[in-house]
């Protein structure tokens, strides 16, 4: 279980309280500069924050870096790294410390993750070579070796800061099908994402954030209301159902 109490970010995040249940997808939507980023990088540790984040028992300010490491994996919006290497020796990097970095559990890992992401040919490029996509599932694999349960049995949870940005219509299969398999491994996933009707569709929990604050949170029918969604992106948008799946049209 991940609580955070009074969490806030000088003026980009305003103090906010919230519940994210463990071993579930929660989405974290809301306008560009609604405090989506700003609250996952709190939340993964690598932000100075107000107020208190809580893994299980554990207030996160007071673990070890390297504790931090087993307990979670952060997929940041960056650059690519400084240094150019192949990819192969980029996912060696995230392999977690306390497994056997030689032993065929990790073999194993690597193999199926690799597979999942549709990465096998591309493993002796080197990372600059890589388009947007193709680095984004590179950072993806890297994430998921880094908090994979099989191989790292302290993984307590994944935070994806808007993961399907640079991948086109294909390549998010991958991504969707890769956190089903996190999510059944028993790990909670924290994902910034911009596509309501992803989030309408897939997410068990969502938190809507506008202006640093937090509007609403709760199962995603809840959240994703005509009027919560016309109040914070400032547009009509309305439920239409078809072929018994609903969907959100936004009107001109």
């Amino acid at each position: 279980m991940i609580q955070v109490h009074n969490l806030s970010v000088g003026t980009r995040l305003l103090p906010l309280s919230a519940k994210f249940p463990p071993g579930k997808l929660t989405h974290v939507i809301g306008p560009n500069g609604s405090g989506k980023s700003t609250l996952l990088a709190a939340i993964a540790g690598v932000l100075e924050y107000q107020g208190s984040v809580m893994v299980n028992k554990d207030e996160l300010a007071s673990l070890s870096l390297p504790d931090v490491a087993l307990t979670r994996a952060y997929l940041s919006q960056s650059a690519k790294p400084a240094f150019n290497m192949p990819v192969y020796q980029f996912l060696s990097l995230s392999i977690p410390a306390n497994s056997d970095s030689n032993g065929p559990n990790v073999d194993k890992a690597v193999a199926d993750i690799v597979e999942l992401l549709n990465l096998t040919h591309m493993l002796t490029r080197t990372v600059h070579h890589l388009s947007g996509g193709e680095w984004q599932r590179v950072r993806l694999a890297a994430c998921c070796l880094q908090i994979w349960k099989p191989i790292n049995p302290l993984a307590q949870y994944l935070i994806l800061d808007e993961p399907s940005a640079p991948l086109d219509i294909g390549q998010t299969k991958y991504l969707h099908r890769l956190i089903d398999i996190v999510k059944a491994q028993g790990t909670t996933i924290l994902a910034a994402n911009h596509d309501l009707n992803v989030t309408l569709r897939n997410a068990d929990f969502v938190v809507l954030l506008a202006n640093g604050v937090l509007k609403a949170s709760g199962q995603a029918s809840e959240v994703l209301t005509s009027d919560n969604i016309s109040a914070v992106y400032k547009t009509a948008v309305q439920k239409v159902q078809i072929q018994e799946r609903e969907y959100l049209v936004f009107e001109d």
